[in-house]
């Protein structure tokens, strides 16, 4: 072999380690920027729903259940109905459970009577249903009157007075407890 094909041999290998190290070094670049999203995506959620298990303290003659405003302030928990997952916002402005038209088929609820309600936003027309079971942390009613609305925007179910009455609720600073009476 001469040495110019030793040469171009050598310059080869070198060029052959190059690539290799800046395709590691890409893919590294990929993994940390996928790592970076999860994360800031994780902690952007966590501020929307700081309750996503809600604290909960079973007292002898009570239930009482913790909940943190979001950096927005609003009281916004995950809780379930009819055994489905659901994220909640607490709304005393609400007459009755709110429930978003794109849930409806997730819960399984049926339409019963229609009527108008007034909003934020004017007159909406709604679907009166029943839920069978409502929980929140440790917190859990049955036979709650709620309101299926076609036109409401996002995911989240206002929680309304219809189960608000139900509890004692008081806010300090920024934590709302809500409070069940065991009977």
């Amino acid at each position: 072999m001469t040495e110019h094909q030793q040469n171009q041999e050598l310059a080869d290998t070198g060029s052959s380690s190059d690539t290799i190290g800046k395709n590691m070094m890409i893919i590294a670049w990929i993994i940390a920027m996928a790592l970076a999203t999860w994360f800031f995506g994780s902690l952007e959620d966590k501020q929307f729903n700081p309750n996503e298990s809600p604290v909960t303290i079973n007292n002898q003659n009570t239930i009482k259940v913790e909940l943190l405003r979001n950096k927005y302030g609003h009281y916004i928990a995950s809780g379930s109905i009819d055994n489905k997952d659901v994220v909640f916002m607490l709304d005393t402005g609400a007459t009755h459970v709110a429930i978003p038209g794109a849930l409806e088929g997730y819960l399984n609820l049926q339409r019963g009577q229609s009527y108008n309600v007034h909003t934020a936003n004017g007159t909406a027309k709604v679907y009166a249903t029943k839920i069978d079971r409502l929980e929140i942390g440790g917190i859990v009613l049955d036979n709650i009157q709620a309101a299926i609305s076609p036109t409401m925007q996002g995911e989240e179910i206002l929680l309304g007075m219809s189960v608000l009455k139900q509890l004692e609720f008081r806010q300090k600073g920024n934590k709302l407890t809500l409070v069940q009476q065991k009977f």
